[in-house]
């Protein structure tokens, strides 16, 4: 007979997990308030992209993350085109302290939704007869970083990370 130490707890109990479940697009706009005279004037492209996430607690221990990438592009003082996508996923997440659920939903997931964000919206950028609009690559633990930090000195942040 052999007997078997166990620590109390269920295996789930101790070990992390993280499981990504679903990504898929949860709005998606393109405008070309120009066109079609756009077409017809010199190409000098100017952009400027917005960048945001959110995420909200599902049932158990699901939580949806939106990834939403908005990109103005100007050419001189014209508007050639405003699109917008809000790339989204379920990732089932437990067993994680306050501090990295924190930094999972704020830097790790979207770091998962981008590169589907960037192709969707260079499809769509492409399907309106533009230029291929091919973002370059987003460091989320910097922004995740910045914005704790602008948190704390505000006040409205815990003191760490």
């Amino acid at each position: 007979m052999t007997d078997q130490v166990t620590s109390g707890a269920a295996p789930d109990e101790q070990n992390p997990q993280f499981s990504l479940q679903r990504i898929y697009v949860r709005d998606l706009s393109f405008e070309a308030p120009k066109s079609p005279e756009i077409f017809r004037q010199e190409w000098n492209p100017s952009v400027a992209l917005d960048l945001n996430t959110r995420q909200k607690a599902l049932e158990g221990d699901f939580h949806e993350v939106v990834l939403t990438l908005s990109v103005t592009v100007k050419t001189g003082e014209e508007v050639a085109f405003i699109a917008e996508v809000q790339q989204a996923g379920i990732f089932l997440i437990k067993g994680l302290d306050p501090a990295s659920m924190s930094h999972t939903l704020g830097a790790f997931c979207p770091n998962i939704l981008f590169p589907y964000a960037r192709e969707t919206l260079d499809s769509l950028v492409v399907r309106g007869s533009f230029p291929a609009l091919m973002l370059s690559p987003v460091n989320f633990d910097a922004l995740y970083a910045q914005e704790l930090a602008r948190m704390q000195a505000a006040g409205t942040a815990p003191a760490q990370a």
